[in-house]
């Protein structure tokens, strides 16, 4: 008796990311098994922000990192992060030392 359906199930799930300008979001049926890697490249979204670098920027779903061979689940979102522009432990030290002066 098989418990988990079968190997065709597919599972809805959704592809994140911003730029400072906006932020887009793709809803896309993918099979179950399909790996982050495999939904970002079907979603289209490498086409639409060419400077996104799968090797340099994390991934993760709902704020957790995760990585591009983890298999999300229905109802999943899916986010590329952009790296960050200024490290924030020394926009911290920066921020604490002028209000010093």
């Amino acid at each position: 008796m098989e418990l988990g359906g079968s190997a065709s199930a597919t599972i809805a799930i959704r592809v994140a990311y911003a730029t400072g300008e906006e932020q887009v979001i793709i809803e896309l049926s993918v099979a179950d098994g399909t790996t982050i890697q495999e939904a970002i490249q079907r979603s289209g979204i490498l086409n639409r922000y060419p400077d996104i670098d799968l090797r340099r920027q994390r991934v993760g779903v709902f704020g957790q990192a995760r990585a591009l061979d983890y298999c999300p689940r229905t109802g999943d979102r899916i986010e590329i992060y952009r790296p960050l522009v200024h490290d924030p432990k020394e926009a911290r030290r920066k921020r604490k030392n002028k209000s010093f002066r």
